[in-house]
This record gives structure tokens, sequence and C-alpha cells, in this order.
């Protein structure tokens, strides 16, 4: 009896061996694939920030802790100025991209699969070419002797060529380009999900075609608005290339001020703590969201 009992004793423990061994394969394996992520996230980011937050409270005379670059950039109000007018170009870029983006969402999650992927092709097709060319091509477009002011001229509608460059116009012309095809793609994701059956029954209890959108598919669209809006938003306050080729003097944003100091003006560890607190704002968007609303539906969930 004795031997047959730890015979059993030897079987169960080789089958819960087994067990372990099936459960934490797949855990080892995607752990071995993550690694390669994680080491570069490490490399590229993580160390870089890191550098960045030591930077911005470094005396380099004296290497020791100081607050003396943030209470610069409290006393500085070209700095602040810079500030407001980026949280300003990226929120009127965002309603923008908004207005226009919601009708073009709506418009594909009202077709056919199949014919809404084809056309959805043409709104993915500026992702195939760079934000340095685009933002070129609205220099042509836009210019003195571009297309939109021969055009004007040709007509007679203007006698003299307008300017639509090196202002705030061109700029939202050339942001609102770039960004529009991420407004669409998240309103679009959450519209094809909205069941349409909700949109006629109401209209066949009486509503209007416009009071069925407002209070049925307009309120289940919030979501899609709502990341459209943070990916827009967040991705203008970053933005260099198109404000610096289209923009004039009074369109400086927070990142050509820290290139400015960081490769201009040569202070480092300014330039560091005006990136911090555009990282802090960032951040801080992503968390007032998530409370709100969750990340998950940023991604479609």
């Amino acid at each position: 009896m004795g031997s047959r009992g730890e015979a059993g004793q030897r079987t169960a423990g080789r089958r819960w061996r087994g067990l372990r061994a099936l459960q934490s394969g797949p855990t080892a394996g995607l752990g071995l694939l993550l690694l390669p992520v994680l080491i570069y996230f490490l490399a590229l980011y993580a160390y870089p920030l890191i550098g960045m937050l030591q930077r911005s409270f470094r005396d380099p005379a004296t290497a020791s802790l100081t607050l003396q670059y943030y209470e610069k950039l409290l006393n500085t109000p070209a700095v602040l100025r810079v500030f407001a007018g980026t949280f300003r170009l990226a929120t009127t870029v965002t309603l923008v991209a908004l207005v226009l983006g919601y009708p073009v969402a709506y418009l594909l999650s009202k077709l056919p699969r199949r014919t809404a992927g084809l056309l959805m092709i043409l709104v993915l097709l500026p992702f195939w070419t760079s934000i340095l060319v685009r933002s070129y091509s609205w220099m042509v477009i836009l210019g003195r002797a571009g297309i939109v002011n021969s055009i004007l001229q040709g007509l007679g509608i203007v006698s003299e060529p307008l300017k639509l460059m090196y202002n705030s116009f061109g700029v939202h012309i050339g942001m609102v380009h770039i960004l529009l095809p991420f407004m669409i793609l998240a309103l679009y994701s959450v519209m094809q999900a909205i069941d349409r059956d909700l949109v006629k029954s109401a209209q066949s209890l009486g509503a209007t075609p416009l009071q069925a959108f407002l209070r049925i598919f307009l309120p289940l669209s919030l979501p899609g608005i709502g990341s459209g809006c943070l990916l827009v938003f967040i991705q203008a306050l970053g933005f260099y290339i198109t404000p610096a080729l289209l923009g004039g003097t009074s369109d400086r944003t927070i990142s050509m001020a820290i290139d400015l100091y960081v490769n201009t003006v040569i202070n480092w560890e300014f330039g560091a703590a005006i990136a911090l607190v555009l990282f802090v704002v960032t951040f801080a968007l992503f968390l007032i969201y998530n409370r709100i609303l969750g990340l998950d539906r940023l991604f479609g969930g």
C-alpha cells in the first residue's frame, strides 16, 4: 500500500509540474518576445527622459539641485506667450479637424464595409508621405506665386497675391491636413460599431432624422470624439516642422522654443525644463481622459 501511495504521489507531482510548465511556457515566451521592445523603450525613451529630468533640476556650475530654471520659465513672458499660443493653436486645429472629420467618418460608417475600406485608403494616403514633404507642398500651393494665388489672380478675384503663408492661416492649413486622418480614424472606429437600428427605432417612434442623430447617434459617438480630439491635440502640442515652415514670428510653438534654447542659446537646462513641463501637461491630459472615458476607448475598446 505504501509503494502504491508513493507512486500515486509521484504521478500527481509529474502532472502538476507538467501543468505548471504549460502555464509558464507561453508567459515566458511572451516575455522573451517583449524583451527587445522593452530594451528599445528604455534606451530611446526612458533614458533620455531621465536625463532631461536631471538636467532641468541641476545647476551645471555647482552640480546641485535647483529650481531656478522653472522660476525662470514662470518669469519669462516670451516663453509663457509661446505656451499660450501653442495651446491656442492646438485647440483651434483640433476643433477644425473635428468639424471636417466628423462628417467624413459619419459617411464612411454608413457605407458597406468593402466600399468604406476602399475609401479609407484615401484617408490613409497622406501617411505614405513624410510631414516635411507635405509641408513643402503647402508652401508651393500657398506661396505668393503658388497655385491658389495664380488661380485667384487669373480669375480676377484679387489684384495682388494674398498672404496665405508665414502666418496662422498657413500653419492651420498645414497642421489640419496632417492631423485630420487621425481624427477620422478615431471617429470611424467608434461610429462603425454603433447599431443603426437604434436610430431607425427612434425615427419609427416619431423622431425626425435630426432629432435621432442628436439624441441617439451623437451621444454614442462621444468616445470617438474624445479619442480623436485627444490624439490631435497632443500631437499638435508637439508640432515643429509645419509651424517652422509655414508660420511667422508670432506662430512659434513650444517645440520651436525648446529647439532655440538647446541648439542656438545652448541652454540645455532651461530647454529641458520647458520640455518637462510639456511632458507633464501631456501626461495630465492622458490621466484626465482615462478618468472620464478610459484609455481603452482610445484604442477602440
